[in-house]
C-alpha cells in the first residue's frame, strides 16, 4: 500500500525535478516554457482566483459528461437490443467523434448563448459516443446463462436492462469514462475561452495567450495548465475509488493471487 502512495510522488517529483533543470540550465525563455517552481509560485499567489475557476471548469467538465452517459444509456439500450438500430445510429456516432468539435465552438455559443450552457452541451457531445460504445459493448457482453434464467422467469425488457446488461456494462463504462476525463476537461477548457462569460480556467488560459511574451501571462498559461493537470488527477482518483465501490462484486476488483 505504501508503495502504491510513494511511487506516484516520487515519479512526479522527478519529472517536475527534470523539467525544473531543463529549464534552468538552458535559459529557456520563459514564453517557451515556463520552470515549475515559477508556475507553483503563481498558483499559491493567486489561490483564490485559480480555486475559482478550477471550479467552474470542473462544473462545466462533470456537467457535460454526466449528459454525455445519460444521452449514452438511452442510445445504448436499443443499440444492443436491435442490430438494425445499431447500425443506423453508429456511423452518427462515429461522424460526432472524428469531427473536430473546435470547428463548431462559435456556433453553438451563438446558438445557446453565453455562459454555461454552450461549455456543458459540447462536453456532453464530445464524451457520448465513447460512452455510447462502451455500454453497447458492455450490455452484450451480459452473460448467457443469466440472460436465460430472466426469460426463464419472463422477466421484462426492463428487469433485464436494470438487473443485468446495466451492471455487464459497468467495467466498460468505467474505461470508457477514464478515457472521457481528458476529452470532458479539454472540451471545458477551450469553449470556455471563447463563451464569453470570462468564467473557468479556459478564461484565464485565453487572456494569458493573447500576451505569451510577458512573464505573468506565461506564468498565468502555465498555472492554468497545472490547474487542469490537477483537476484531471483528482478525477482519475475518484473514478477508481467509485468503481471500487460499484463493482466489488466484479472479478477485476478481487485481490489477485501472484
Amino acid at each position: 500500500m505504501k508503495h502504491r502512495v510513494l511511487a506516484p510522488i516520487v515519479g512526479i517529483l522527478c519529472f517536475l525535478g527534470a523539467w525544473e533543470l531543463l529549464v534552468q540550465l538552458n535559459d529557456v525563455r520563459p514564453f517557451v516554457l515556463r520552470a515549475p517552481s515559477r508556475v507553483v509560485d503563481n498558483l499559491f499567489s493567486y489561490p483564490g482566483t485559480y480555486a475559482e475557476a478550477a471550479w467552474v471548469t470542473l462544473q462545466h467538465a462533470y456537467f457535460g459528461a454526466a449528459l454525455g452517459l445519460a444521452g449514452a444509456l438511452l442510445l445504448a439500450a436499443p443499440m444492443a437490443a436491435s442490430r438494425f438500430v445499431e447500425h443506423a445510429v453508429h456511423p452518427v456516432l462515429t461522424l460526432v467523434q472524428v469531427t473536430p468539435f473546435v470547428a463548431y465552438i462559435a456556433s453553438v455559443v451563438l446558438w445557446l448563448g453565453p455562459g454555461t450552457r454552450p461549455a456543458v452541451f459540447i462536453v456532453g457531445l464530445v464524451c457520448l459516443p465513447a460512452f455510447a460504445f462502451a455500454a453497447v459493448d458492455g450490455m452484450r457482453s451480459a452473460d448467457p446463462a443469466a440472460r436465460e434464467l430472466l426469460a426463464s422467469v419472463d422477466a421484462s425488457r426492463w428487469e433485464v436492462l436494470w438487473r443485468l446488461r446495466l451492471p455487464s456494462a459497468l467495467p466498460s463504462l468505467f474505461t470508457s469514462a477514464r478515457y472521457n476525463v481528458g476529452l470532458a476537461l479539454i472540451a471545458a477548457y477551450l469553449v470556455e475561452g471563447g463563451n464569453y462569460a470570462n468564467e473557468g480556467l479556459g478564461a484565464i488560459g485565453k487572456k494569458a495567450a493573447l500576451f505569451p511574451s510577458t512573464r505573468d501571462a506565461a506564468d498565468a498559461l502555465w498555472a492554468a495548465i497545472f490547474a487542469m493537470a490537477i483537476l484531471g488527477t483528482v478525477t482519475l482518483l475518484v473514478l477508481s475509488v467509485a468503481q471500487r465501490a460499484l463493482m466489488r462484486w466484479h472479478v477485476s476488483q478481487r485481490p489477485q493471487l501472484r
